[in-house]
C-alpha cells in the first residue's frame, strides 16, 4: 500500500497553481534584498557574499544553512566564471534545491493495516486542521481512514475533530475531554483494526516541549500503540508553523528526542516572510517534509515538491539587474 503520493488517484499531478502567489511574503523579502544587493555590489567580491549570507539569515534560512549555501555559491561562481547577477541567483537556487531534495520523501510503502500516523506539535500550529486535510486527501485517494481524538487536554478539541470527521465522512474515536489520551488511542487502534481501515491518524494534545508531564503522556501514547502493534506508530509527523521561524528548530529538536519524529508538515507558509525556515529545518535535521500548508482550504495542504517550492520562493531579479 502506497500512502502520501504526490499524485491523485486519477494519475494527475498536484497543481502548482497558486503556490507562487502563496509564498509572496517570503519571496518579496528576498526580491527586495537581492535587488539591493546587486545594485550595491556589481563586483562579486567578499562583501557581496557576506551580504548574501545576511540576507538569507534575515529570511530565516538559518545561520548554518545560509553559510553552506553561500560558500557553495561562491565556489560555483568562481569555478564557472559567472559574471552576471542572474548566474549567482541561479547558483543560490541550485544549492537550496540540493538541500531540500535530500529530505524529499518517497510515498510510504507499508503492508500495515492500519498504517498508524501519530501527529504531534505545540499549540497553535494548525495540527488538528492539518489532520483533517490529510484525512480528506487520503480518502480522495481511495483509502479508508479512522481518526483518534487523542487531544483530551485542550477544551473543545474532541468536538473540533468530531466536526471535521462528520464533514469529511470519516469515523472519529473519542472520549470526553480530560480522558486518558492513551486509552482513547488504544480504542481507536482496536476499532481501525476491526474495520480493516487503511490508516489511523492520531491527534495529540498540543504541548510545549517544556511541559514535561504532557511530553510523558505523549511517550505513553506511543508505548500503548506499540503494545498493540510492535511496528506502530509507523510514522510520527510533527506539524510546525513556519511563522515561528527559528523556534521551529527548537521544537523539532525536543519532539524528535521524545518520540523520534520522522516526517514534517510545515503550515502557514502563506502568511509569513519566514518561509526560508524550511531550508534551515532540512539542513539541520534531514527529516522528510511531506506536506506544506499554504492556505485554509483542503487543497492548500500540498505534497512537498522541492523544485516547485524553490521556484516559487526565490524571485527573478528586477528588470535591469
Amino acid at each position: 500500500m502506497a500512502l502520501f503520493k504526490r499524485k491523485h488517484s486519477d494519475g494527475t499531478a498536484d497543481s502548482p497553481a497558486g503556490l507562487f502567489a502563496r509564498l509572496k511574503k517570503t519571496r518579496s523579502a528576498l526580491s527586495s534584498g537581492f535587488g539591493t544587493l546587486f545594485r550595491a555590489n556589481r563586483e562579486f567580491d567578499d562583501t557581496l557574499f557576506d551580504d548574501l549570507e545576511d540576507l538569507l539569515i534575515t529570511c530565516d534560512v538559518g545561520v548554518d544553512a545560509s553559510r553552506l549555501i553561500v560558500e557553495r555559491t561562491r565556489e560555483t561562481t568562481k569555478r564557472q566564471k559567472i559574471v552576471e547577477p542572474s548566474g549567482v541567483l541561479e547558483a543560490v537556487r541550485a544549492e537550496m534545491l540540493d538541500i531540500l531534495t535530500a529530505v524529499s520523501p518517497l510515498p510510504a510503502q507499508s503492508d500495515a493495516k492500519p498504517y498508524v500516523l501519530l501527529v504531534v506539535g505545540v499549540n497553535g500550529v494548525g495540527k488538528t486542521t492539518t489532520i483533517a486535510k490529510l484525512a480528506k486527501l487520503l480518502t480522495d485517494q481511495g483509502h479508508t481512514v479512522t481518526l483518534a481524538a487523542g487531544d483530551t487536554f485542550r477544551a473543545a478539541a474532541v468536538e473540533q475533530l468530531q466536526r471535521w470527521g462528520e464533514r469529511i465522512g470519516v469515523p472519529v474515536v473519542a472520549q470526553q475531554s480530560g480522558a486518558d489520551a492513551a486509552a482513547v488511542v488504544h480504542d481507536a487502534l482496536v476499532s481501525a483494526k476491526s474495520k480493516q481501515h487503511d490508516v489511523l491518524i492520531v491527534d495529540t494534545a498540543g504541548r510545549q516541549h517544556t511541559q514535561s508531564d504532557l511530553m510523558e503522556q505523549l511517550k505513553k501514547v506511543k508505548r500503548v500503540l506499540g503494545k498493540l502493534d510492535p511496528e506502530a506508530p509507523h510514522e510520527v509527523m510533527q506539524v510546525l508553523d513556519a511563522g515561528t521561524g527559528q523556534n521551529a528548530l527548537s521544537q523539532l529538536q525536543h519532539f524528535q528526542k521524545a518520540v523520534a519524529v520522522n516526517s514534517l508538515s510545515v503550515t502557514k507558509l502563506d502568511g509569513t516572510a519566514k518561509g526560508g525556515v524550511l531550508i534551515a529545518l532540512a539542513q539541520k535535521f534531514q527529516v522528510p517534509v511531506r506536506y506544506i500548508g499554504v492556505g485554509e482550504s483542503s487543497e492548500d495542504l500540498r505534497p512537498f515538491d522541492p523544485a516547485e517550492f524553490v521556484a516559487a520562493l526565490v524571485p527573478n531579479l528586477p528588470p535591469g539587474e
